[in-house]
């Protein structure tokens, strides 16, 4: 099955940020892009500024992850500062009180891929009812707004879980993985459905992030 790199923006070098973002157009597939608000993770990354900046410079679609509360605010400035995909947590939004089926609607409304994301300790099957509304599906395979954290071994039966509802409903939703992605569990994540594989250190920390991007993808 092929699948896609989206090296994590988080992990680039931020003194040269440039140079990272010429590396992604040149070797990888997509941004990823993580947004997190201290609120609903307890780290804060980068805001409209950064992303506003890389898509300057970017010939790749950004995919921009919300570890936001109240997502369906920033939704629309988020589509204006050029995402391709934007993806949020379904916790935030039943915290929130809100119905994850109409910010999907509303994010698909801005001619953006709309997706849908769970934490390792969040059942699957809580994403069944909204499978119908997204365009991809982010299985977080260490616990959002936590750097360090060590890849957890439940995810691969996780995403074939997910995969074998979306097949049995005649689907066409890509799964995608973030957090501790390396080029030791690539082909593992693939077999079992995965087709968007995030990766920052692994790639970012690389004494060669392109040679890295290629072996996760499966070309080296």
């Amino acid at each position: 099955m092929a699948r896609l790199v989206a090296p994590s923006m988080l992990s680039a070098d931020f003194l040269h940020l440039e140079k990272d973002v010429e590396m992604v157009n040149a070797c990888a597939d997509i941004f990823h892009l993580d947004i997190m608000d201290g609120t609903f993770v307890p780290n804060i990354s980068f805001g409209f500024p950064v992303v506003e900046a890389i898509a300057r410079k970017a010939t790749k679609p950004m995919d921009v992850h919300l570890m936001i509360v109240h997502p369906e605010k920033y939704i629309p400035r988020f589509a204006d500062a050029g995402a391709s995909y934007i993806s949020f947590h379904l916790e935030a939004a039943e915290a929130d009180g809100s119905d994850p089926a109409e910010i999907l609607r509303m994010i698909r409304s801005r001619g953006v891929k709309a997706g849908l994301v769970i934490n390792p300790d969040i059942p699957v099957p809580k994403l069944f009812p909204y499978l119908e509304e997204t365009d991809f599906i982010l299985l977080m395979s260490v616990f959002a707004g936590f750097g360090g954290q060590k890849f957890i071994e439940e995810t691969y039966g996780r995403i074939a879980e997910l995969k074998a509802e979306i097949d049995r409903r005649g689907l066409r939703i890509p799964i995608e993985i973030d957090g501790g992605v390396s080029a030791t569990n690539a082909d593992r994540l693939a077999a079992a459905g995965a087709e968007i594989l995030v990766a920052g250190s692994a790639v970012f920390k690389a004494s060669d992030p392109a040679e890295m991007v290629r072996r996760i993808r499966g070309d080296a």
